[in-house]
């Protein structure tokens, strides 16, 4: 494996709630993640796909267990810290896009640098090259009410990439489209990984998309296995 990125030890996740029993989704998960990576980690709905990537992305804290990235315990950092490290090291593209349907193409692109205080010239710039990187040239004024599926999910490709992150997380990133543009969807997002020189870890349920990865890994019964590729994540 290539220089070490990331790397999760014993992470496991409980969901307790009032008056029910708790809920273990994750079990003592180990992972490494090197720079420029790129792994797969298949399972079924409700495997805790979701909740992993949440935690390495840290939107998610883990009940037990360290993450620490490039050797510094990331959930050691402060709610201001870590929130700046999540704009500028990681880039997430979901499912459902989430792009704010008040905004254009360009203005959703461009938020992330906004918010880390860039000016507006220079964010509008990067935004710009990254939209027409990913075929969206013509399209920069487009509301999302006026893209189609796939256009929208470029738009949430380009706005990952905006802070230049060091690793890019995708949570069943073709799983609303149909077959012919999740595979352009997915070329692209390789094509945008080599190139950047990133870490891309992508969760799904799709076993044919999976097979295209170096690196493949199954989550079940919050237990995370190795299929093929490297072996730091056996369980």
């Amino acid at each position: 494996m290539s220089e070490l990125l990331l790397s999760a030890r014993d992470v496991s996740k409980i969901y307790r709630r009032k008056g029910e029993p708790p809920v273990s989704v994750l079990k003592r998960v180990d992972l490494d993640i090197g720079v420029n990576d790129r792994i797969a980690i298949l399972g079924k709905s409700g495997a805790g796909k979701s909740t992993l990537l949440h935690i390495l992305g840290t939107l998610e804290a883990p009940s037990h267990g360290v993450v620490k990235f490039k050797g510094k315990d990331i959930f050691d950092l402060g709610e201001n810290d870590l929130a700046r490290f999540r704009n500028r090291q990681i880039g997430f593209v979901f499912q459902f896009h989430y792009l704010m349907i008040e905004f254009s193409a360009l203005e959703n692109v461009m938020m992330p640098s906004l918010l880390a205080g860039e000016s507006k010239s220079k964010a509008r710039g990067l935004a710009e090259n990254l939209l027409k990187r990913v075929g969206l040239g013509d399209r920069l004024t487009h509301k999302p009410n006026q893209l189609s599926g796939g256009e929208q999910q470029r738009v949430a490709i380009a706005r990952a990439l905006m802070m230049k992150p060091k690793l890019l997380l995708t949570d069943e990133m073709t799983g609303n489209l149909d077959t012919a543009t999740g595979r352009q969807i997915f070329e692209m997002i390789r094509l945008l990984q080599e190139e950047h020189g990133i870490a891309l870890v992508s969760v799904t349920h799709d076993e044919t998309l999976a097979q295209s990865f170096p690196r493949v890994l199954r989550l079940d019964q919050g237990e995370l296995f190795t299929l093929a590729g490297g072996s730091s994540a056996t369980q």
